[in-house]
């Protein structure tokens, strides 16, 4: 990414987000972005997002990410107390589904 060669003196004080935020809004808000900090994470976020449906079971997780059923439980169940996902228990396996409310307002959080 290649930044400006010039500052905009009209816009370089604009201040992002509208509201500081509270301590605890912000510790949410961190919470969700160390769970996004992980790429195995988020490409289990991108492959529940592409499936059909828009959910996925742990099963169809495993092989893609070429870890074991354990670790990708552990990755899923950090990204299901973020609030990132859903999990719903069906028989032996867990599907999941993300939500994407709290996606957004992880975004918002930093946007004005």
């Amino acid at each position: 990414m290649t930044l400006p060669a010039t500052i905009d003196a009209g816009t370089c004080c604009i201040p992002r987000v509208a509201d500081a935020l509270s301590a605890d809004e912000a510790e949410d808000v961190a919470r969700v972005f160390k769970a996004l900090g992980d790429p195995t994470r988020v490409r289990l976020l991108s492959l529940i997002a592409t499936s059909a449906g828009g959910e996925a079971c742990i099963c169809d997780l495993i092989e893609p990410v070429g870890l074991t059923q354990g670790t990708v439980s552990h990755h899923m169940k950090l990204l299901a107390d973020a609030g990132l996902v859903t999990r719903e228990q069906r028989g032996r396996w867990a599907y999941f589904r993300i939500v994407a409310p709290a996606l957004e307002a992880a975004a918002d959080a930093l946007r004005a």
